[in-house]
């Protein structure tokens, strides 16, 4: 704040006019539509026998060739995305692990996990029942909400 400050006092002494950061597009523009995210999901190992464990995993990207915000990063048409990448590895975002067993309409909370940096996150939970795991992005500033899901089937007898 105070070099905002500084900087805006000076530009003003020479006569200069000084934009704000609220006058930014992106942070301006509530409305913002975001750039494409993509969610891939896997739990496996698919059968898995009653009561073992489940690997959840999977990665968080956002489509190169769109404009998006993310916190105070700004990318315009693929600037941070390599020649030929369509699609940009998002990290430090949050992910949500729903689970909806068979014969259910309700989906239960997991756990919550943040991608790694490079875009990828993993969770682990057991498995009793055979039914539908979910991961979900809400979205962001300057990023669409995304989601995926997988269903494995649990085997072995229920004690």
């Amino acid at each position: 704040m105070m070099r905002r400050l500084a900087a805006g006092l000076a530009a003003a002494a020479l006569g200069a006019t000084v934009l704000g950061a609220a006058s930014a597009p992106a942070l301006a523009d509530p409305g913002y539509d975001g750039g494409q995210t993509r969610l891939q999901f896997d739990a496996n190992p698919e059968p898995v026998w009653r009561g073992k464990t489940l690997s959840l995993e999977g990665k968080l990207s956002v489509q190169c060739d769109e404009d998006y915000i993310s916190g105070f990063v700004s990318v315009h048409h693929a600037d941070d995305c390599g020649e030929s990448e369509k699609w940009h590895r998002l990290g430090w975002k949050r992910i949500t692990i729903l689970f909806k067993p068979n014969h259910s309409g309700r989906w239960h909370y997991v756990d919550s996990v943040r991608t790694s940096s490079d875009g990828y996150f993993h969770a682990t939970a057991r498995a009793h029942t055979s039914g539908t795991w979910k991961a979900v992005f809400d979205g962001s500033r300057g990023l669409e909400p995304a989601g995926a899901t997988d269903y494995v089937k649990v085997i072995g007898r229920h004690h």
